[in-house]
């Protein structure tokens, strides 16, 4: 029981272990894959964007690691098995999953069509849902445990008075799914943990770091309720994704953490 404490840094390490990435391109994706990449994880990173895909396959590798990319969604159960598939084809087995594949879609209620609502549903729950299940069936054949971190947000917890109903109803979901699967594998030596950032530095989110008067407003608005009195940046979810990735989290499951400067304390 105490054979880290001659090497403690040793219980995040994830060097050997085989990581698929769905989302790859996007803000979190991306980073995700490059934080296991230069962690020593040998990285399937999966995307629908090939150019975006074959940029962060490149970037993982240039940082040493072994990188594959897959140029396929979540989007139905064949091509979550199929991901799964090709992972087992390039490094033989799944130890590690990262969905950070999802969308957002920001409208009034009384304004937005069924069809959009159960769009959102469907990147941020099914599809969360389809991958867990492709890749556990994977993790409990191999009977060696594994780790499963899925992408949720602070919406999950709380409302948002700008039109975000479908969205916070997804990430309240998934933090749903998470507990439910921590609780169903939870002797399995298989975790399921979710990450809940708030507002963190990324392409869609680049002008509230401005210095613009609109940025300005918009940012003291928010930052009001931020313990920590600042945004995201993408080191503060590079750390709690290592810790959920590596057996430091062994003991962890079900849990939804949030990244958010204490955001969902107060």
């Amino acid at each position: 029981m105490s054979d880290f404490l001659s090497d403690p840094m040793s219980l995040f390490g994830v060097k050997g272990k085989v990581a698929i990435v769905t989302g790859a391109s996007g803000a979190f994706g991306a980073l995700a894959a490059k934080v296991l990449a230069g962690a020593g994880a040998k990285v399937i990173a999966v995307a629908g964007s090939k150019d975006a895909l074959d940029e962060v396959v490149g970037e993982c590798r240039a940082l040493g690691a072994e990188a594959e990319g897959v140029n396929r969604r979540p989007s139905s159960e064949a091509e979550c098995d199929a991901i799964v598939a090709e992972a087992v084809q390039h490094y033989g087995r799944v130890d590690i999953l990262v969905v950070a594949s999802g969308k957002n879609d920001v409208a009034k209620i009384t304004e937005m069509a069924p069809e959009r609502f159960l769009d959102v549903m469907d990147a941020n729950v099914t599809q969360s849902w389809l991958m867990a299940r492709a890749a556990g069936k994977r993790m409990l054949a191999q009977g060696q445990g594994g780790k499963v971190v899925l992408m949720s947000s602070a919406r999950g917890k709380l409302g948002h008075p700008a039109g975000y109903s479908a969205y916070c109803a997804s990430k309240a979901a998934v933090d749903g799914l998470t507990r439910a699967l921590g609780c169903e594998w939870g002797d399995t030596g298989i975790t399921v943990n979710a990450i809940a950032p708030t507002v963190f530095r990324s392409p869609l989110t680049a002008w509230m770091f401005e210095d613009t008067e609109r940025a300005k407003t918009v940012r003291a608005g928010f930052l009001a309720r931020v313990p920590r009195g600042r945004l995201g940046e993408p080191a503060d979810l590079a750390g709690p994704l290592l810790f959920l990735a590596s057996r430091a989290s062994d003991f962890y499951t079900g849990h939804v953490l949030y990244a958010d400067g204490g955001y969902t304390a107060g």
